[in-house]
C-alpha cells in the first residue's frame, strides 16, 4: 500500500511540475492524460490490495453530458473508489488536506476546489468556483460531489447542500453500496478477506426550467430519485445536525438531542447556527438533572426559579408542542424563537420595569418585584428572593432598567409570562371600562336613550397592580364598585 501510494505522489508530483496557476488554471494535454491513466490505475491497484471487488452498473456519462457527479450516501474515505471509475475528477475538499504529506499532492493534482472553514466567504467562493468550472464547457473536468457534506452511516439520505445545483446543469447520481457489514471501521474493513462494493451510475437528470430557478427544489429532486433507488427513506437533517450532536455529546447530553433539522428550523425561523449552538449550553444546563435530555415541568421551574403553578403549567405546554410532558431541544429552540424572542423586545422589556417600578422611582425594589411576580402567578405567598438576588447583579437591594433589562435579554424564558400578565390586566381594564360606559337606566331600560353622562371614575393605573389582599387594589376596585 505504501509503496503504490509513494508511486501516485510521483505520477503527480511529474503531473504538476512547473504547472502554472497553482490549481486557477486547469491541466491540458499530457498532464491531465498522466492524472487520468497513471493515478485511476493506482487507485483501482490500492483498492484491490486492500481486498475490495468493485461492482458497476449504469454506464458513466461523459463530460459533456454531464459536468457534475452527485455521490451518495457517504459514509467514509473508501468511497473515493468512485475517483478511478471515473477518471480521477476534481473533488471538493478540505484546503486543510492540501497540505499533508504525499496525500496532499496527490490531491492538488486533481486540481480540487478547496474549502477553508476559517474563511467566512468560503462556502460562497466555492459555489462560484463550481459553477465556473462546470460552465466551463470542457476546459476543466468533471467534478465529483458529495452532497451529504459528511459522512453518515447510509440508512438514509440527510439534506443535500446546494452546491452542486446552482451551476443548473445536468448531474449524474452515483450510488455507493457495501453488502458486507464491516465497513464502518478501516481496521475492521482491511481485516476482511473480501470487501464488496457496488457503484451504480443513474440516468443524468437534466434540470428543467423550475428546477434551474430552484436549486433546492433540484437538489430535493436528485436525492429523492437516489432514494428510491437504495430503498432508503430521507430526512432533514444536515451536517449541521452533526456538529450540534457532537456538541451535545460533550456537554453530556444524549448526541440524539441534537438532532434539530437545522436547515428546516433555520429557514422558518430565520436562525444561524452560532445561536443554536449558544442555546444548546442553555438546554444543557437545564435538563443537567434530568435522564434522557429532556426537560420536565420540575427542571423549567427550578431554572426560573418558580414553583410549580397553572401559570407556568400553561407557559411549559407552550414549549411541549407533541405533549409527552417533556421538552427537547428541538422544542426549547422553537419554543424561545416563537414564543419568546418576539415578545422579548426594547418595549416589552420597558413596558414590564414600568409594571414592576409601582412608586416610579427608576428602580424595582424587592417587595415591588414579589407583588408583580405574586399576581402572574397567582401565588400569594411566593418567596421570589432567589430570583431577585440573581438579576440584582450588584446587591444594592434595586434593580436599575439596565440589570432588568440584561436579565430579561439572556433569559427570554420570562418574556412570555411578562406579556401573558400585561395582555390579563389590559383585557381587565378594557372591562372595567366597558362597565363604566354603561348606566344603571341603559341596563333596565333598553327603549329609553340614555342622557346620563360616563361614570367619572379614576383608572386603576397600570402599573399599581397586585395580587388579592394588597390593600391598595382593594381600595381600587370598592372604589368602582361604589361608582
Amino acid at each position: 500500500i505504501a509503496f503504490i501510494l509513494l508511486l501516485a505522489w510521483l505520477f503527480a508530483s511529474i503531473a504538476t511540475f512547473r504547472h502554472p496557476g497553482k490549481g486557477s488554471v486547469p491541466l491540458k494535454g499530457w498532464r491531465r492524460r498522466m492524472i487520468q491513466t497513471t493515478l485511476s490505475c493506482l487507485t483501482r491497484m490500492l483498492f484491490f490490495v486492500m481486498g475490495f471487488q468493485v461492482k458497476v452498473k449504469g454506464k458513466i456519462a461523459s463530460l459533456l453530458e454531464a459536468p457534475i457527479f452527485v455521490a451518495a450516501p457517504h459514509s467514509s474515505f473508501f468511497d473515493a473508489i468512485i475517483s478511478a471509475l471515473t477518471g480521477m475528477p476534481s473533488i471538493v475538499s478540505r484546503a486543510e488536506n492540501l497540505s499533508t504529506p504525499v496525500l496532499g499532492t496527490i490531491l492538488s493534482s486533481l486540481q480540487p476546489v478547496s474549502v477553508s472553514r476559517q474563511d467566512p466567504d468560503s462556502r460562497k467562493n466555492t459555489v462560484i468556483e463550481i459553477t465556473k468550472r462546470a460552465l466551463s464547457r470542457g476546459q476543466w473536468p468533471q467534478i465529483l460531489i458529495f452532497p451529504e457534506g459528511t459522512c453518515t452511516n447510509r440508512s438514509c439520505l440527510i439534506t443535500f447542500k446546494q452546491g452542486a445545483f446552482v451551476p443548473r446543469v445536468p448531474v449524474q447520481p452515483v450510488l455507493l453500496r457495501y453488502p458486507n457489514k464491516l465497513v464502518k471501521l478501516c481496521v475492521m474493513t482491511v481485516c476482511q478477506l473480501f470487501t464488496r462494493v457496488e457503484v451504480e451510475f443513474l440516468p443524468v437528470h437534466v434540470p428543467t426550467e423550475e428546477e434551474k430557478n430552484d436549486p433546492i427544489l433540484f437538489a430535493n429532486r436528485v436525492r429523492q430519485t437516489m432514494a428510491t433507488a437504495l430503498n432508503v427513506p430521507v430526512t432533514d437533517h444536515t451536517f449541521e445536525d452533526c456538529r450540534l450532536m457532537i456538541s451535545a455529546g460533550q456537554l453530556t447530553l444524549p448526541m440524539e438531542a441534537g438532532l434539530v433539522e437545522f436547515t428546516k428550523i433555520s429557514k422558518k425561523l430565520n436562525l444561524k447556527w452560532n445561536h443554536v449552538r449558544e442555546q444548546l449550553d442553555t438546554f444543557a444546563a437545564i435538563a443537567s438533572a434530568s435522564k434522557g435530555g429532556r426537560i420536565g415541568i420540575e427542571e423549567f421551574a427550578e431554572y426560573l426559579k418558580l414553583p410549580i403553578s397553572d401559570v407556568l403549567k400553561e407557559l411549559f405546554l407552550l414549549f411541549d408542542r407533541n405533549g409527552d410532558g417533556t421538552i427537547d431541544f428541538r422544542e426549547y429552540v422553537i419554543g424561545l424563537s416563537i414564543l419568546c424572542n418576539p415578545a422579548n423586545t426594547e418595549e416589552t422589556i420597558r413596558m414590564a420595569f414600568k409594571l414592576f417600578d409601582m412608586d416610579e422611582d427608576g428602580t424595582i425594589r424587592e417587595d415591588e418585584f414579589a407583588c408583580i411576580i405574586q399576581s402572574a402567578l397567582g401565588v400569594p405567598d411566593l418567596d421570589v428572593s432567589m430570583l431577585f438576588k440573581e438579576i440584582d447583579a450588584d446587591e444594592t437591594g434595586k434593580l436599575s432598567y439596565e440589570e432588568f433589562k440584561d436579565f430579561a435579554l439572556k433569559h427570554p424564558e420570562y418574556a412570555k409570562l411578562f406579556t401573558t400578565y400585561l395582555e390579563l390586566q389590559r383585557y381587565q381594564l378594557d372591562m372595567l371600562e366597558e362597565d363604566d360606559t354603561e348606566s344603571p337606566e341603559v341596563k333596565h331600560s333598553p327603549v329609553r336613550k340614555s342622557t346620563v353622562p360616563v361614570s367619572e371614575t379614576t383608572p386603576i393605573p397600570r402599573n399599581k397592580v397586585c395580587p388579592e389582599g394588597n390593600e391598595e387594589c382593594n381600595s381600587s376596585t370598592s372604589d368602582k364598585k361604589d361608582d
